[in-house]
């Protein structure tokens, strides 16, 4: 008697059980709105333009606490306290086209320093920078691809941007400063390496990244594992 009593007791509606799961369902959305859009989210190098730093099929875990919070999936997002050092590895909206994929350069001028670029070397400020992570000496743009001149004084609020790899590198050279509201975080470590075309990490190509991702499993020799778990 005792035990069907207990039974009874423990005898939960089937529609309080789906609205405890729903419930608990929506806590874990919520929770990962709020990661992806404070905290942190995950960003697939395509290119080449910050090799050797940086190699196609590079995913990076990007940190966005401090620099920016927004509402993810949107083009809503609003400026941190935090500001971007020389030399750091940043990721932000591209300064003439914010719809489109986000890049990833590094900071080289700060605003309102003088920067110019002469005899394959960046200077700040009438003092060379020392810069032992580039790809090939550092050119001005060829003539008619950009109106930049130098020497170029940083306007406030404005962050002067460079790809490690100078001669394959679309950059603050081409389309001048990278405005702070357009920062969006940081990266922090290299969760994955793939060794695959740059096809696959083109935006919206979601079959060729499938069938990258399938043969990595398959052939695991195209995992490049020393790269994994590196920090920035």
């Amino acid at each position: 008697m005792k035990a069907d009593a207990k039974k009874k007791e423990n005898k939960v509606p089937v529609g309080t059980l789906v609205r405890r799961e729903l419930i608990a369902w929506c806590w874990i959305a919520l929770a990962f709105l709020l990661i992806n859009g404070t905290a942190g989210q995950a960003r697939v190098i395509p290119s080449g333009s910050m090799e050797n730093t940086l190699l196609v099929g590079d995913h990076l875990i990007m940190s966005r606490i401090g620099y920016d919070a927004g509402v993810p999936f949107t083009d809503w997002h609003v400026p941190l306290w935090r500001n971007p050092k020389r030399l750091q590895i940043v990721i932000f909206k591209p300064p003439a086209a914010p719809n489109e994929t986000d890049l990833i350069k590094r900071v080289i001028g700060l605003p309102g320093e003088t920067i110019d670029i002469h005899d394959g070397a960046v200077w700040i400020n009438g003092n060379r920078l020392v810069e032992n992570y580039t790809t090939g000496p550092t050119e001005p743009a060829p003539l008619g691809y950009s109106n930049m001149k130098f020497p170029y004084v940083i306007p406030e609020n404005c962050y002067f941007v460079m790809g490690d790899n100078r001669g394959n590198s679309s950059d603050s050279r081409f389309w001048g400063c990278m405005p702070r509201k357009n920062l969006i975080g940081t990266p922090v470590m290299i969760y994955m390496s793939l060794d695959a075309p740059p096809d696959g990490w083109e935006p919206g190509q979601i079959g060729e990244r499938i069938l990258t991702y399938a043969n990595a499993v398959l052939h695991p020799g195209t995992v490049r594992w020393k790269r994994l778990f590196h920090t920035f």
